[in-house]
């Protein structure tokens, strides 16, 4: 089957994407719309006339951008606590919901982390933030994503996805020895494979899932990285200051092209399970290792999906 293209490029903003599209009566939640490509995907959908939720962890940010929101698109948006990393809260965001969704985007996440930690269940952060936090939220809110009739669901991966496979046998790394590349390429693994899985199953009821890369984009999902890393991938100058789009990266707007096609445009209409970039559907490459672009066999494997499946449900006890 040939891969999914649409008139849009790496270079495409999200405003150009939905342009022309009414998502009145619509409902959406972007988790981390309190900056960066959440922020601007909130924006976007608002502005397309979707009433939309930022559900994040600091709702002091949170409530910011959604003035911010209000000020650029004169859509009122709402504010909702949710830390991924307390299950406790997201299941009580889920049972808080009412009515149908029709758009959900896991969003938010965290990146190489310098040093393992866990969440209070004993779980490595980024494959608890990345993946488990965001497949409870999705799990608890199947049943308004089924009253949608149509609804989307949009999963950010990342091209860091071809650094790690999912490890089974140590998610968590208390055997082998911590990388914070190698957890963050394996969480990023697992977002992919989350979204096979749940086509397979949902299916039914009229909601689908994608993932997708997002692109490289200077937010503050870079704070954990040193002057060295921050060099290494162009995003600092010969004087060490930090570029606001370092040349091959995108804007914010740029980089939220991507998640906004999956939501909401009619091109990609009962498209599910598959990977992204550049709004269009990725190439499958097979290994791992410096290739930046590109969706990994091994991420879309039905087998390592079911697998994936089983393990995040017995974690989660669903």
């Amino acid at each position: 089957m040939p891969e999914i293209t649409t008139p849009f490029t790496a270079t495409s903003t999200a405003a150009e994407v939905i342009d022309g599209v009414d998502l009145t009566g619509r409902r959406a939640v972007v988790t981390g719309a309190a900056s960066g490509i959440g922020l601007e995907t909130a924006r976007t959908l608002a502005g397309a006339g979707a009433d939309v939720t930022l559900a994040v962890r600091d709702t002091a940010a949170g409530e910011r951008a959604a003035a911010d929101i209000r000020t650029t698109t004169g859509r009122d948006t709402r504010v909702a606590h949710l830390d991924l990393a307390d299950l406790a809260g997201v299941d009580a965001f889920g049972k808080e919901w009412t009515g149908p969704l029709h758009i959900l985007v896991n969003n938010a996440g965290t990146m190489a982390l310098p040093e393992r930690t866990t969440t209070s269940d004993g779980w490595e952060t980024q494959f608890a933030v990345n993946h488990l936090g965001h497949a409870a939220l999705t799990l608890g809110l199947h049943d308004a994503l089924a009253a949608a009739g149509n609804a989307r669901v949009v999963v950010v991966s990342s091209s860091a996805h071809l650094m790690s496979p999912v490890v089974f046998d140590d998610i968590h790394f208390t055997a082998r020895p911590y990388e914070a590349w190698s957890a963050y390429g394996q969480s990023k693994t697992a977002t992919v494979l989350f979204v096979v899985a749940l086509t397979g199953r949902w299916a039914a009821g009229g909601i689908t899932a994608n993932a997708l890369h997002p692109g490289g984009i200077m937010t503050n999902l870079q704070r954990h990285l040193d002057e060295g890393q921050l060099r290494f991938v162009g995003a600092v100058d010969d004087q060490g200051r930090r570029l606001d789009v370092p040349p091959g990266w995108k804007t914010p707007q740029q980089g939220a092209a991507t998640t906004v096609l999956l939501a909401a445009s009619p091109l990609v209409e009962g498209v599910s399970g598959r990977y992204f970039e550049d709004c269009a559907e990725a190439v499958t490459v097979t290994g791992h290792g410096d290739s930046r672009s590109g969706v990994a066999a091994y991420a879309l494997d039905a087998h390592e999906a079911d697998r994936l499946w089983d393990e995040t449900t017995r974690l989660l006890h669903r």
